[in-house]
């Protein structure tokens, strides 16, 4: 599980499931397609620093506290 896209799709489901949220609630506030976030969250997609940054804000992150947990470091 070495591929960026992989964690960085974990750690937005595990910030949206610790907010309750669905991925079409997530979608909704970040102004993202839920097919966008399911595709993210599986690894799928080389997600653009402007998604991103849409998702963290809606996910009540920042990029600090986004990139702090132990997969990436």
């Amino acid at each position: 599980m070495d591929d960026i896209r992989m964690r960085v799709g974990m750690r937005i489901k595990e910030l949206r499931n610790n907010l309750k949220l669905s991925q079409e609630q997530l979608g909704f506030k970040a102004e993202l397609d839920r097919t966008y976030i399911t595709s993210v969250e599986a690894g799928k997609r080389n997600i653009s620093v402007v998604a991103l940054e849409k998702i963290i804000n809606a996910l009540e992150s920042d990029f600090s506290d986004f990139f702090t947990d132990k997969k990436f470091c």
